[in-house]
């Protein structure tokens, strides 16, 4: 189905459009996609007629415009006119099969990029160190706690007739088996740091030459009967699919301390650019995408280096990621971002629903931005005095995977001085005179 765009230069003053931006279609899959769902739904409701009364009842107080839009705005406003085209919520179905499809883009992309550029890193796969089986240990384990206390110990010792250091051990190890290797953490760093560089090269090129970009006030020049760019389609659309995609993967993804506030913010950005869409804040909704974006290429790089062992690369680029990260999360999107959204509108509207409840979402994503701000500052910390940084959400697996370390290495000293005294040397390998190994 051919949707018609008009040149931008013929669009509505106030839209700024950029030169020779053209759309003459959106994918044909869409309508095809949106085909399919809605005879599904035509399917169900006709089967079921209370069930179609109950969806149609609450599919019209959902889209009441009350909700939406401002006062004196109706739906019919927003309808495609003049070769103008004014944004859909059925756009947002691609988002889906575009998720998809990144995660197949990801799994060839991990293997056939991300691995090679690991392993001429250094990075290696990981053999880790095998377990004795022990029913009753792996049954505290699964069930209970993964950190058994002092108490815990101590009683699990004399169930398994083990010592205590014996079962410290063992839950050590166990935890270590679980515990994500280094390529593993590489990869995943390594595409969103692609994904977040192209984005970013995007939405630079699709913002450049906007003027609500110079000028908040052109943000709201002309709301809500703003046409919809291609560029901003194909903005949103990526980023949205993006972050499902992080939501499909979140089960197999390395779990980190703040997995609850990846899960909200990932839930919170994807509601949000959805909202944004639906009541046409797009020009406010790319601003705040290309604020986001900007840094995340740096923290990402900075993972990649740390995990390949290059730390002086590593808290270089950690430190550009903070100076940018404070400059964009904490000043311009609540001084710049914040102000635009929530102050502006006033001039041109009263407060509506839809006005509120974006404000709100922002004020939660704000909240998020100061929660990882106290990470952020403990790892600078880190890296000031300490000259090295270490993700603090991962110190446990790193304490864990240290300890063994060390008591591999003490086992393989005591293997060694067993051997020595085997043959008559001392453990620094000086001959022992005969009968004077007790001493």
């Amino acid at each position: 189905m051919e949707i018609p765009w008009k040149e931008e230069k013929q669009q509505q003053k106030g839209c700024c459009e950029s030169k020779g931006e053209t759309f003459t279609y959106i994918y044909t899959q869409t309508y095809i996609y949106i085909y399919i769902h809605t005879q599904y739904l035509n399917f169900f409701t006709e089967s079921y007629p209370i069930y179609s009364r109950m969806f149609q009842t609450f599919k019209e107080w959902f889209w009441l415009e009350r909700f939406w839009l401002p006062p004196t705005i109706k739906w019919s406003d927003l309808e495609d006119h003049d070769g103008l085209v004014f944004v859909k919520p059925s756009h947002l179905y691609m988002t889906i099969p575009y998720a998809f499809g990144l995660l197949i883009i990801r799994h060839f992309f991990e293997k056939f990029i991300a691995t090679p550029l690991a392993k001429s890193f250094g990075i290696k796969e990981e053999v880790r160190k095998k377990i004795i089986p022990n029913t009753i240990l792996e049954n505290f384990f699964k069930h209970s706690t993964r950190q058994p206390s002092q108490t815990d110990i101590y009683g699990l010792a004399k169930k398994c007739n083990l010592t205590e250091r014996q079962v410290e051990r063992w839950f050590r190890s166990r935890r270590n088996q679980e515990r994500p290797c280094r390529m593993k953490k590489f990869q995943e760093a390594c595409w969103r740091f692609a994904f977040y560089l192209m984005i970013t090269a995007a939405g630079i090129v699709f913002l450049y030459d906007k003027p609500w970009v110079y000028d908040l006030w052109e943000v709201w020049n002309g709301y809500p009967r703003q046409p919809l760019l291609p560029s901003q389609y194909w903005y949103y659309i990526l980023e949205m699919s993006f972050y499902w995609s992080l939501i499909f993967s979140l089960g197999s993804d390395v779990k980190r301390k703040d997995f609850l506030a990846h899960v909200i913010h990932h839930l919170a950005a994807i509601s949000l650019m959805s909202f944004s869409w639906c009541a046409n804040y797009i020009r406010s909704g790319t601003l705040v995408m290309i604020v986001h974006d900007v840094a995340d290429i740096w923290l990402e790089s900075a993972k990649m280096f740390s995990y390949a062992g290059w730390k002086q690369t590593c808290n270089t680029l950690f430190l550009i990621f903070s100076t940018i990260f404070f400059i964009s999360r904490l000043i311009i999107f609540p001084f710049w971002i914040l102000y635009c959204t929530l102050i502006l509108p006033l001039h041109y509207l009263e407060p509506f629903f839809s006005y509120i409840f974006l404000n709100l979402q922002l004020m939660v994503l704000q909240v998020l931005h100061l929660y990882w701000c106290y990470f952020i500052l403990k790892m600078l910390r880190r890296c000031l005095f300490m000259k090295n940084i270490q993700d603090v959400r991962s110190e446990d697996e790193v304490e864990d995977e240290e300890e063994e370390e060390e008591e591999e290495n003490e086992e393989i000293t005591k293997g060694k001085g067993r051997d020595c005294l085997k043959n008559g040397l001392g453990a620094n390998r000086d001959l022992i005179p005969n009968g004077q190994h007790g001493h």
